[in-house]
């Protein structure tokens, strides 16, 4: 199960980085809205220019937000913490509705994340010594 989790990894890693790049496209394409709306010719596209912009910068900010889960989610799991594979088993939940690689990556990571022999790789490790 080790090599699942390291290959959920590497597959969440990749989901944030694409999901990143979406989200800094959005970016130049708000910029490009405001560059319209702030035009000195007052065109009659006022109005379109300013809800793409709003419409884009929501989905900019969503897309960034969704991507460094996904980067955070697959640091942590590189590191087997705890909080890496309750992130990740969130994010699968919710990548299951993004059609149709989300739901390959969400049931992947909901598979591998929940079976018993992955949930040991997770466990805190107590030192010999303390208690």
């Amino acid at each position: 199960m080790e090599r699942h989790v390291t290959l959920l990894g590497m597959l969440a890693a990749l989901a944030g980085a694409l999901s990143l790049l979406v989200g800094v496209s959005m970016v130049f394409l708000v910029i490009g809205a405001v560059v319209e709306l702030s035009s000195p010719e007052g065109s009659g596209v006022a109005v379109a220019a300013g809800v793409t912009a709003m419409t884009f910068g929501l989905f900019a900010v969503c897309a960034l937000a969704w991507g460094g889960a996904h980067l955070r989610a697959s640091s942590l799991l590189r590191q087997r913490r705890a909080s890496g594979r309750l992130l990740m088993i969130a994010l699968g939940i919710c990548d299951l509705v993004i059609l149709p690689f989300g739901t390959a990556l969400g049931v992947y990571a909901l598979w591998v994340l929940t079976s018993p022999a992955s949930q040991s790789l997770f466990e805190r490790r107590v030192w010999a010594g303390s208690k």
